[in-house]
């Protein structure tokens, strides 16, 4: 009997794939959209096209700084994976609307997987393209874990953005 991953294993796989191309010193992150079975899009986090990366300059602007992580994203030479994503969708004319987004992630030195939760400005960016569900990367055997966009938009509605019951930078 052949083995073959299950479609959200096979999904993350491929975003594992384009993390590799990140060129934040820290984290690396994947992601992918796909409708329709079919990836529409894909998106690393690293510095905007034609301007250098963190890889480049040899240092982490955010860690020279002593910003904690999580916070003043505006300082960054990165765009987000997700980010990332959602504008290559954009420049080729793609619509987003009822896809799913996978995003992994892992650290750039230990490789340990991590919880690729988008962070605040991401899920906005996420809730706005249309998109159905996000399926983040988890350290250990659970592997992933599936979000539902609505459950987001109805928990917003429900309380303040800053009350989320999951947030970037949590465990899993």
């Amino acid at each position: 009997m052949v083995s073959r991953p299950e479609k959200e294993a096979y999904y993350l796989n491929i975003a594992e794939v384009v993390s590799k191309r990140s060129t934040c010193l820290k984290v690396l992150i994947g992601a992918i959209i796909v409708k329709g079975d079919q990836i529409i899009a894909t998106g690393y986090n690293g510095a905007p096209r034609h301007t250098r990366s963190s890889l480049e300059h040899g240092f982490c602007l955010r860690q020279k700084l002593r910003i904690p992580s999580g916070t003043q994203y505006e300082l960054c030479r990165s765009v987000h994976a997700e980010q990332n994503a959602i504008i290559n969708s954009a420049r080729a004319g793609v619509s987003l609307f009822g896809g799913d987004m996978y995003i992994f992630g892992n650290e750039r030195e230990s490789g340990a997987v991590v919880f690729a939760f988008p962070c605040f400005i991401c899920k906005k960016m996420i809730i706005n393209a249309g998109l159905d569900r996000v399926v983040v990367s988890l350290p250990g055997k659970e592997r992933f874990k599936i979000f539902r966009v609505d459950d987001w938009v109805r928990e917003w509605q429900e309380q303040d953005i800053l009350e989320d019951s999951v947030r970037y930078g949590q465990s899993g």
